[in-house]
């Protein structure tokens, strides 16, 4: 008797009656021999990827129990789709059917034919919620992370990798909570390009640590010329990873809390005059930390301007930046907690270096 092997099928359809065609689809993949579909997902409903004039998606991912190979499987589906009236497979166009063979076990198939697990699957929200409500535990078999903690990094958003683009990874984070650190390990295992912030040059951010508040303005508006000739959508590289110790949304964050109310009218005037110029990141890696942790970190560090910090004003960044990725719809983060991650541990930083590579095209 063939070896069952559980499969996963995501389905869609934005032509015609949607949920008609996966219903369809599903009664044939039930009827096929050697296929026994064991459960499906709710039906969802999601935009057509970079082209919103078409019809939303309607969704669902199917779990099977088949004694077919990989490549049979995948046979079946094409059959399927051209059954429903499905077109030629890879044109960007509303599709009466389209079904993704997710899954396959936990096998890892590169062929001309047919790629396992579904290359983009970890970027698609749509998939990863069907997935987490059949099996929330189910491991990636490449990236490694569960279906939970994947689908959790996308904050219900829907991606592509884009090689047109520069490929910026953000390490986001509160003062002393070891972006710097991680962003040079990150380089160095990568072998790519880093930028830092340009805390030593600022001349004016010691005065305003010392608490000479009048001259935070002059400091933020340091940071932003700063930001702009490092991020400058002319100045990167399109393709090519670039990992930076910083987000520039964290701009707003830090104005808010160092500017007086004049000073922060003014630079809410000119803030957004520069953000138009910014390349956006393709990945954010988010660090948390107890802000004790970090109080600690910067004391160590002995930076004599950072010395007067308080935990106060740590606490109050860390409320920020939690708000801040609370709401993140710009792409994808992952987000770390520094209490079970340590930098100095190579395995550590190359297992996130690995899945690093999944979400640009670099």
């Amino acid at each position: 008797m063939a070896e069952s092997t559980t499969a996963y099928i995501g389905l869609g359809s934005n032509l015609g009656d949607r949920g008609g065609f996966i219903e369809k689809a599903l009664a044939q993949l039930e009827a096929a021999e050697g296929i026994e579909l064991s459960a499906v997902s709710d039906m969802t409903q999601s935009p057509a990827l970079g082209d919103k004039s078409q019809l939303e998606f309607i969704n669902a991912v199917a779990r099977i129990e088949t004694t077919l190979s990989a490549g049979q499987l995948h046979r079946i589906l094409c059959e399927i789709e051209i059954s429903l009236g499905r077109g030629e497979k890879g044109k960007k166009t509303a599709r009466t059917i389209d079904l993704d063979l997710l899954l396959f076990g936990r096998q890892i198939i590169n062929s001309t034919r047919l790629t396992v697990p579904h290359p983009q699957m970890h970027l698609r929200s749509f998939v990863l919620k069907g997935l987490c409500q059949l099996d929330s535990k189910l491991c990636h078999p490449v990236i490694k992370e569960s279906m939970d903690e994947l689908v959790a990094r996308l904050g219900g958003g829907d991606f592509a990798v884009n090689p047109d683009k520069p490929q910026l990874i953000s390490i986001a984070g509160i003062i002393g909570v070891g972006k710097t650190t991680l962003t040079k390990k990150l380089g160095e295992v990568l072998g790519c390009e880093v930028l830092f912030e340009a805390y030593d040059t600022n001349p004016f951010l010691p005065e305003v640590y010392a608490g000479r508040r009048e001259l935070a303005l002059d400091s933020q508006l340091y940071f932003l010329t700063s930001r702009i000739a490092q991020l400058n959508t002319d100045t990167l590289a399109r393709g090519r990873i670039v990992i930076i110790d910083y987000v520039f949304d964290k701009e707003l964050i830090y104005a808010r809390q160092l500017l007086d109310a004049q000073q922060l009218g003014l630079y809410q005037q000119i803030y957004p005059l520069s953000a138009n110029k910014i390349t956006s990141p393709v990945l954010v890696v988010y660090l948390t930390d107890s802000p004790q942790s970090c109080l600690e970190h910067i004391h160590s560090r002995n930076r004599p301007y950072e010395q007067k910090i308080e935990l106060s004003f740590l606490e109050a960044l860390g409320s920020d930046y939690d708000r801040l990725f609370a709401g993140w719809k710009h792409c994808p983060v992952i987000r770390i907690s520094m209490s079970e991650f340590d930098c100095r541990i190579d395995k550590d930083v190359r297992h996130l270096a690995e899945q690093i590579k999944y979400y640009t095209a670099g």
